[in-house]
């Protein structure tokens, strides 16, 4: 089942880590450090950032009326985003275990570190965090629906490149009707790629 395009998923994928890799470089240049996730600046960087923080007063009357009418619809997001976000937690804890399939840690995708950066004022924080908060609901509910679709439709679409989730590359090619009656009970289990606390159990039995 491998082709020139799962070649080039595993590229992207290579290309991804190296990013991560690269991003925490960053706090050497930076000053900071990561301890059990909480993140540490040097007094010297505090210092500084707060020299460049922006007042709320400055902040709010620098801001177009424009662009403070639109502020209840970004908030009004929220709402459907915790929706999400819960019924999607219990939609795995409940069916994942059924189907073998590993459950999506969501502190992989849900994160919230900007509180942490003097140089932003209270609003610029705030704002920082909703907009982490709903990039990663919507990272751990695709990665959760990736796992999903390997397990139910492991298929390749005909000609969607940004359809090309993490799970993707497993899928077999659209149209081949025989690989895919050969490798489908397969590639529902073909999960030993994710690191997991605990194995995922398939509960259906037969």
């Amino acid at each position: 089942m491998s082709s020139r395009l799962d070649s080039l998923l595993d590229q992207i994928r290579q290309l991804e880590k190296e990013v991560a890799s690269e991003v925490q470089k960053k706090g050497t240049e930076f000053c900071y450090q990561i301890h059990e996730r909480r993140i540490e600046f040097t007094a010297a960087a505090k210092a500084e950032h707060k020299k460049l923080r922006l007042s709320i007063h400055r902040y709010l009357t620098s801001s177009t009326l424009l662009v403070v009418l639109t502020g209840p619809f970004i908030w009004l997001c929220l709402v459907p985003l915790v929706l999400l976000d819960v019924i999607g937690s219990i939609y795995q804890a409940i069916c994942f275990p059924i189907y073998g399939i590993p459950q999506v840690r969501r502190r992989e995708y849900v994160v919230f570190d900007r509180h942490h950066l003097a140089y932003l004022n209270f609003f610029e924080k705030l704002n920082c965090e909703y907009c982490g908060y709903a990039n990663g609901i919507l990272a751990y509910l695709t990665e959760m629906a990736a796992r999903t679709e390997q397990h139910w439709c492991p298929i390749k679409h005909a000609g969607c490149v940004k359809c090309a989730h993490s799970r993707y590359k497993k899928f077999v090619d659209f149209g081949d009707a025989k690989a895919y009656r050969q490798h489908v009970e397969e590639i529902r289990h073909a999960y030993q790629d994710i690191a997991t606390d605990e194995p995922a159990q398939d509960t259906r039995g037969g």
